[in-house]
């Protein structure tokens, strides 16, 4: 079968292609058009994740296509060590480790530590967005990519100054290893890879040299380091930060797109934000599920797997597929009808399961709930324009939209010739 995840269907309604998919009998397929074996099942693709001793993450970064000879050989001056998403036991456990130490990631850790954070940045954006009354808004660039990358920005003390490329080098990577671009595209964002490593040794070997007492997370890494090479090397710290740099951001930036996509949509539910905050927990939560910011994430299987009637062959990339499991009708009731009162939403699989569960979850769920009760509270007539139609970025993995463009109700908005 083919599964043909940068055009067609699948950019603009992904969830039709995951409902036949889903309707098939086999537990498992093969794409041939990508070369990898297809997991759409909900038990399955919880079962992959968990299963670290058959399904691996060494490949989980390598590109999803055959690069060209020039862009390959500056991705192979990458010296990046893995310490995060593409790495295993044993050093997946002492990175995992050090991460737990250093980044808050439980509900109470992240509101205290990085409440504040959150906040500061989102009453400055949303005043901001309320400046423009009277304005057709995208808030993709001006709200839901940019809150993200400044709070993960501020919590590793990276410079203000360096937002725009360093929004640039995330979304390069981004494009380079899941999507498909043409060669001298391959080339450049290569090339703006390999820079944004070098960006983060020098951004931690400076720290290193200067004064740890920093609250920041790379002062923080530093110290939990305290100079040893078992506990975890300086070129670690460095493909830590570089990894949070884009994981960091771009997840939460699809949940918040998302979801603002979905509330806004909707006469009465926006109102049901701006009235009752107290709705929006559950809200996201369904979000989440309806609509995952990552929905397929690699993984290569280390032995012979069997699913179903199906045997994985050891050495294969699997397309572990969270949208499509998100809606699975043997995992969730009515799983096409996005309702935020549902009692099954947190079975989603959106954050992983497993050893490598996102470890920025209750992150991404605070900024998602300050930012939509802030924006509800100061802008409760807001709302899509009427020409606004879902389409998302070419992408395996990343679920973007292009444009979320926005306006109040009860401002003139523009016509589609004038926009």
């Amino acid at each position: 079968m083919h599964l043909s995840p940068f055009t067609g269907t699948y950019l603009t309604d992904p969830a039709r292609v995951w409902r036949e998919l889903l309707a098939r009998p086999d537990d498992v397929h093969h794409a041939e058009d990508l070369g990898m074996w297809l997991i759409s099942r909900h038990e399955h693709v919880r079962q992959a994740f968990g299963d670290a001793d058959s399904f691996g993450n060494a490949l989980t970064l390598a590109p999803v296509y055959e690069m060209c000879p020039e862009a390959l050989a500056i991705v192979m001056r990458l010296d990046v060590p893995a310490t995060t998403a593409a790495a295993d036991s044993p050093v997946h456990t002492r990175t995992r480790r050090a991460l737990r130490a250093t980044f808050a990631n439980t509900g109470p850790r992240v509101a205290a530590q990085y409440g504040p954070i959150v906040r500061r940045r989102v009453d400055g954006l949303v005043e901001a967005l309320a400046a423009r009354r009277g304005e057709v808004v995208d808030l993709i660039p001006e709200f839901t990519a940019l809150l993200p990358l400044l709070v993960v920005l501020d919590i590793l003390g990276v410079p203000e100054r360096d937002v725009a490329r360093i929004r640039q080098w995330a979304d390069g990577q981004i494009a380079l290893v899941w999507g498909r671009p043409e060669p001298a595209e391959q080339v450049r964002l290569a090339q703006g890879l390999l820079d944004f490593w070098h960006y983060c040794q020098d951004l931690v070997a400076r720290r290193a040299e200067g004064d740890l007492d920093g609250d920041d997370f790379i002062s923080r890494t530093l110290r939990y380091r305290d100079g040893d090479d078992e506990v975890l090397t300086v070129a670690e710290v460095a493909s830590m930060a570089f990894n949070l740099l884009v994981a960091g951001h771009e997840t939460t930036a699809g949940l918040l797109a998302h979801g603002l996509e979905q509330a806004l949509s909707v006469p009465g539910r926006w109102r049901r934000v701006a009235e009752d905050p107290a709705t929006v927990p559950a809200f996201l939560e369904e979000a989440l599920r309806f609509g995952p910011a990552i929905d397929g994430w690699l993984r290569v299987t280390l032995r012979p797997v069997t699913i179903g009637d199906v045997t994985i062959p050891a050495g294969q990339r699997c397309l572990l597929l969270i949208g499509a499991a998100n809606r699975d009708p043997a995992a969730f009731s009515a799983p096409d009808r996005f309702d935020p009162e549902r009692d099954d939403a947190k079975d989603h699989l959106s954050f992983g399961y497993g050893p490598h569960f996102c470890i920025g979850a209750a992150l991404a769920r605070l900024e998602a709930e300050i930012a939509l009760v802030r924006l509800g509270t100061r802008l409760p007539a807001l709302r899509l324009v009427p020409w606004h139609e879902p389409q998302f970025q070419a992408n395996l993995a990343f679920r973007s939209l292009r444009a979320l463009p926005v306006s109040e109700q009860r401002l003139t908005l523009i016509s589609r010739e004038a926009k």
